[in-house]
């Protein structure tokens, strides 16, 4: 039998992405963009529990990585969209990077990642960014 997880967020990009994307796309000059915001909102999942942080991703959703909170150094968050989104980096201790792109209530999920870290990672992450 396997341990439970209690899950905090289980979900997708924030919709005000595709959609800012999509008016962009309206010119010629942002199509990579609006490609790049479509295939996160078909295939991009992210879980957040009390145990680890998951990221569903790739062509059709076949990439998985999984972040158990003891590994991370650091978390920087940075907002986009006036603020109703934003990005998360999550640096682990081997020195990689785990990029988290328009997630919704971004500040609310910092807070509860930064909660489950060791205090030499919350001191690293400073602030809620």
């Amino acid at each position: 039998m396997g341990i439970k997880e209690e899950i905090y967020y289980a979900g997708g990009p924030h919709r005000g992405d595709l959609i800012f994307n999509l008016l962009l796309g309206l010119t010629v000059v942002a199509l990579p963009l609006t490609v790049g915001a479509i295939v996160r909102a078909l295939w991009l999942r992210y879980r957040i529990t009390n145990r680890r942080i998951s990221i569903t991703s790739g062509w059709m959703g076949r990439d998985r990585a999984d972040v158990v909170y003891s590994e991370i150094a650091k978390v920087v968050t940075v907002p986009r969209g006036l603020g109703l989104w934003g990005d998360m980096v999550v640096t682990l201790k081997d020195g990689s990077r785990l990029e988290m792109r328009a997630l919704p209530n971004f500040r609310d999920l910092y807070a509860y990642i930064n909660g489950k870290l060791s205090p030499q990672a919350q001191q690293k992450s400073g602030a809620n960014r």
